[in-house]
């Protein structure tokens, strides 16, 4: 029986992990659509680009992945399917149509919850207990097709978005592995997946991760843990000095509800005493000069506590 064929548009670990398993089912790989690395920005994942070459398998980079010189080298491929594993551009319905039994997207979340962007960081900064991988058929409208198949992941509550990214990347591959089968048979499920409001979240920017210091402690804390390195982290200006917040800790004991949230020094550990009297211990908080000694900080709170605009 011939291999099943697939063009494979990839990026970052899931790009990585579903690429694998895809060669260790069997499948052949004629060409990866990849995307070209920015250098301004943190290169913390593995390279879709690398592992092509490993395999022998051609990998390519084109600015636009839906020009019409592109849909005639993959089509001239004749793929059984098109994948799509956190490519960073939207395929067209030309595209998309080339695969003879289908184009498929693998999404960070459980689906219909968490469409478009940044899906693991806005579960996060939401404060979600769980979220996913979903295997879904791609249509003109994103992350809207039929669903193949998906795995939930939990979140606990301090984990950061690169443990839960790492989590989710495992969902992905282990949701591919298992429908690939049925996929190549033609015996795969596709539930109709339904669009509900509110679901669709938008792309994140560095200056998004700015803490409001009106908000109670497990919202900052839910920020943090969104953008914590690698991602662009989260910020404040305490006096004057641009303080970057890379990881906290809702604590257990309240404080009195104040018209300012108050930066104090209580047995050797910094916390955030919130408007709201919940209070957020500050475990790793960096500046233009480095890494703060919080101990030292504390020390220096504790005869003076200081107000947070």
């Amino acid at each position: 029986m011939t291999a099943a064929r697939a063009v494979v548009f990839g990026y970052h670990d899931v790009g990585v992990r579903c690429l694998k398993t895809l060669i260790s089912g069997g499948v052949e790989v004629p060409l990866v659509v990849t995307v070209a690395d920015d250098p301004n920005e943190t290169q913390w994942f593995g390279s879709v680009a690398a592992t092509a070459a490993e395999y022998g398998i051609t990998a390519i980079t084109p600015p636009d992945a839906n020009t019409p010189e592109l849909q005639r080298t993959i089509s001239d491929l004749q793929p059984d399917f098109i994948f799509s594993f956190y490519y960073r551009s939207m395929l067209a319905a030309p595209l998309l149509r080339i695969a003879r039994l289908g184009a498929l997207n693998m999404h960070g979340s459980m689906l219909p919850n968490y469409r478009g962007r940044a899906p693991v960081n806005w579960a996060v900064l939401r404060g979600e207990r769980e979220t996913g991988a979903t295997l879904h058929y791609m249509v003109e409208r994103a992350d809207a097709g039929e669903i193949v198949d998906q795995l939930a992941v939990p979140i606990l509550r301090d984990d950061d978005a690169r443990e839960v990214f790492a989590k989710v990347t495992v969902a992905a591959e282990t949701v591919l592995a298992r429908s690939l089968p049925g996929l190549i048979a033609g015996t795969a499920p596709r539930r109709i997946q339904p669009i509900e409001p509110a679901q669709y979240f938008g792309r994140r920017r560095p200056e998004d991760g700015r803490i409001d210091w009106a908000w109670p402690a497990e919202q900052i804390h839910n920020l943090v843990r969104g953008v914590a390195p690698p991602f662009p982290g989260a910020f404040a200006d305490v006096q004057g000095e641009r303080w970057w917040v890379h990881k906290t800790r809702v604590v257990a004991r309240t404080a009195g509800p104040n018209s300012c949230a108050r930066l104090v020094g209580t047995g050797g550990q910094c916390h955030i005493e919130c408007r709201d009297g919940s209070v957020l211990q500050l475990l790793a908080v960096a500046t233009a000069a480095g890494p703060l000694n919080l101990q030292a900080l504390a020390a220096e709170l504790s005869r003076k506590p200081r107000l947070l605009a």
